[in-house]
């Protein structure tokens, strides 16, 4: 018996021994094996990726032969466009394609460093997409696209300010002539470019529609007939291949505003008596008249024509603009320092609207393509961009003054206006590429 037990005894303990070595030896055998043959684990979901279109679903019978099988990656993202009106301003070591010296057709008001703006920080900025990148502006391709054709801009002093900012980036490859010239402080011009055969132009038109701007010797308002374009550079539509419309900062000037016969109201008319009505509902109507023209005149044609609207680009005073307001910063906001809002998110709104509505009326017709070009969400980010007291030649040679003028609307050139051309033609060559008649 005590024999038996002894023996009971060492073979538990034997089998205590060789359980552990036994692990020992078999955990790197299954270590091995699912090294060189792992384990399949259920895929996750991909997330949905923003601005793609929604899959349509199929069934298939037994007998149907299988779908094929998805584009790789790098495909999918490719169908999927960028939006170049999201994202945020990055340091660029580059700077800009031009300066005073290179480019002889800078308006004299907004030439900042020849008026002595001591600071050049505004110039090393670029926009950077949120989902991709964009582009450095290449004039030889922007000509090419406009090969013997005529690109208008029209509109009030922003839409002067884009074309400006646009013939010296074009100036860098090719030199431009003025062929033309009329109007008060040049308010009708047009350049062209015999190495493509091409004509860009500018027609002064504050409001797109007939208007009369007040003057220092008549009625201190403005007088807008809504239903009614302006004949000053709709005359010569027929002409136009790509017009770029600009409009917003004249409407918070006092009007009265004309419909038909009568008078609809008026923006801050004391002394008139006329109802105040504001001007948001008056800035739609006056791009819609606009736009419904462009679609009457030219929808249907053979020879098509493309409109772009570029959107309200936000000033940046801080204080009353004639009490000597200013926009003394030096670098541009980041996203959460500053959203678009108020007036300047309505403006845009509006304008975004329109162009929408617009497209379905002309998709009926053919031959007319419309975009909205939103600079509106990049520009409210560029306090620094603006001429400020650098309107003026070297305004504090003489020390500081007590009151300087200062223009925090329109933007320094170079500066960043320019970004507006570079998405500008980031659009035509999406159009070359899905030309009109597909659309």
């Amino acid at each position: 018996m005590g024999t038996t037990n002894q023996f009971k005894d060492q073979s538990i303990s034997f089998t205590k021994r060789l359980v552990p070595w036994t692990l020992y030896a078999l955990l790197p055998i299954v270590l091995l094996r699912l090294y060189f043959y792992p384990l399949p684990f259920p895929a996750s979901p991909e997330p949905e990726l923003p601005h793609s279109t929604p899959n349509t679903i199929i069934s298939h019978t037994s007998s149907s032969p299988p779908p094929p099988p998805p584009p790789p990656e790098k495909e999918k993202a490719q169908e999927i466009p960028c939006d170049y009106f999201s994202g945020k301003w990055i340091r660029d070591r580059r700077g800009p394609l031009y300066n005073g010296t290179t480019c002889d057709t800078i308006k004299e008001n907004q030439n900042c460093i020849k008026h002595g703006r001591p600071d050049s920080g505004y110039l090393y900025w670029r926009w950077k997409p949120s989902e991709c990148n964009l582009p450095r502006f290449e004039p030889n391709i922007f000509l090419k696209l406009v090969e013997n054709k005529h690109v208008a801009f029209v509109g009030d002093s922003m839409a002067r300010n884009q074309l400006e900012s646009l013939l010296c980036m074009l100036a860098s490859a090719s030199p431009p002539n003025l062929v033309y010239r009329n109007g008060e402080d040049n308010k009708f011009r047009r350049w062209h470019f015999a190495s493509h055969n091409a004509s860009v132009s500018v027609y002064w038109s504050p409001f797109l529609v007939q208007g009369v701007e007040k003057s220092n010797s008549g009625p201190n308002h403005n007088k807008l007939y809504l239903d009614h374009v302006d004949e000053r550079w709709a005359r010569d539509m027929d002409q136009m291949d790509l017009i770029v419309l600009s409009i917003g900062h004249w409407f918070l000037h006092p009007a009265v505003y004309h419909e038909g016969s009568s008078v609809l109201g008026c923006h801050y008319c004391p002394g008139l008596n006329h109802t105040e009505i504001g001007f948001y509902d008056v800035l739609r109507k006056a791009l819609r008249t606009t736009l419904n023209s462009i679609i009457e005149r030219r929808g249907g044609k053979d020879h098509g024509i493309d409109v772009v609207v570029t959107t309200f680009s936000p000033a940046h005073f801080e204080g009353e603009w004639d009490k000597a307001g200013a926009c003394p910063k030096t670098r541009p906001y980041r996203n959460a320092e500053k959203q678009l809002e108020w007036m300047d998110a309505e403006m845009r709104k509006i304008e975004i609207e329109e162009v929408e509505d617009a497209k379905g009326k002309a998709s009926k017709l053919g031959g007319i393509r419309l975009e909205a070009l939103d600079v509106t969400k990049l520009a409210v980010l560029r306090p620094d961009g603006h001429p400020g007291p650098y309107m003026y030649p070297f305004p504090f040679a003489n020390g500081v003054q007590e009151h300087v003028q200062n223009d925090c609307v329109h933007w320094c050139l170079p500066g960043p206006i320019d970004t507006w051309n570079e998405i500008f033609l980031e659009m035509m060559k999406k159009w070359q590429e899905h030309p009109r008649s597909e659309e």
